[in-house]
């Protein structure tokens, strides 16, 4: 396989063009820039505005391909748990797309991968045709003398990841560089790749506005914002954690801004959680109805609508609704539950 940065790619007999028409040169498209945000705040772990930019990336003409393979990537930048989470938030904003009725296209699918060489020696051409590296020529930076560290780079990332043709290689620098622009202490990065996006075929206009567009979108994401009512989940609490018929719908999960998370539960009457421990708390904002909360060895405690449960860290307690009233309250919960036995009616009616 022949890959040079001033042409075509060969590949199994294939030509993969490394500068398609759109990276001529002039500013960007509207689907780079949708990508330039996707990666930006996959990196930030922003996942409402992620959810919004991938929304507009779709609008734009973005596949679901393209969208996925760019988070995909992003694994080797940000980390595994902010690509995943960019991943779940791609399958919530298909799922309300779909129950809307918009059309979103799946795109193109990747082209087989030869079998003639192994993943590090593909990733090891890539990497040197990617960032003007002479054949032979030692690598001098102090991260990529490690072995361990060069050999993931090259097998994984240059290799499984760069081969794939879903998104080219202008098109995965871009991704790389609007990710590395969203993030603090890696400016030799951020440099590295942005030389690596011309080598690709970006243009100098280009790279200079992907940083644009990510510190606007990263501005952007710095003012209010409405999470609408129809984008909120909801469903019943089951019967795992509760006793008696509870829904659930949850307003916000926590993201980069809040480690917080918000639903409302309404208990039918008699209804009640099990046991059980936040490890940093939990208010509970009694709107409706009367609630019964008691902390285990103490007493049974009323609350009405409009009054204020503060369930301290690390102790174990029970709430629910008295037995001939419904009651919900707005349940603002930190990190960490550990769901324990149920509340025996014996425990439930008495004092």
């Amino acid at each position: 396989m022949e890959i040079t940065a001033q042409g075509p790619i060969q590949q199994n007999g294939n030509e993969r063009s490394s500068r398609p028409a759109e990276y001529s040169g002039g500013v960007l498209t509207p689907k780079q820039e949708a990508l330039c945000r996707i990666a930006a705040f996959t990196a930030r772990g922003d996942i409402p505005v992620l959810e919004q930019a991938i929304n507009s990336g779709f609008d734009a003409g973005l596949t679901i391909n393209e969208a996925r393979e760019a988070i995909v990537q992003l694994y080797a930048y940000c980390g595994f748990p902010r690509c995943l989470n960019g991943l779940s938030a791609l399958g919530r904003v298909l799922d309300n797309r779909g129950k809307q009725g918009e059309t979103t296209m799946p795109g193109r699918n990747n082209t087989p991968i030869p079998d003639d060489k192994t993943s590090y020696d593909i990733g090891s051409e890539n990497q040197r045709t990617l960032f003007n590296m002479p054949q032979g020529a030692p690598l001098t930076r102090n991260a990529l003398s490690d072995q361990i560290v060069n050999y993931y780079l090259r097998a994984h990332l240059f290799g499984d990841i760069f081969v794939r043709d879903i998104l080219d290689w202008p098109t995965r620098e871009l991704v790389t560089i609007s990710a590395l622009s969203a993030m603090t202490g890696v400016d030799g990065q951020l440099r590295g790749h942005q030389a690596g996006g011309l080598s690709a075929g970006l243009t100098q206009a280009q790279v200079d506005a992907i940083g644009s567009v990510v510190q606007k979108a990263l501005s952007t994401g710095n003012e209010q914002r409405i999470i609408r009512r129809s984008d909120m989940a909801a469903g019943s609490g089951g019967n795992e954690h509760f006793t008696g018929d509870v829904a659930v719908r949850f307003i916000y999960m926590p993201d980069s801004e809040t480690n917080v998370s918000a639903a409302y539960v309404t208990f039918e009457p008699g209804a009640r959680s099990n046991w059980h421990i936040h490890g940093t708390g939990q208010r509970l904002v009694i709107t409706e109805g009367v609630c019964w909360t008691q902390c285990e060895g103490g007493p049974k405690i009323v609350a009405n609508a409009g009054d204020v449960v503060v369930c301290p860290a690390g102790v174990k307690h029970w709430h629910g609704a008295s037995p001939d009233s419904r009651m919900t309250h707005l349940a603002l919960t930190g990190s960490g539950v550990e769901w324990l036995e149920r509340v025996t009616d014996e425990q439930y009616l008495g004092d």
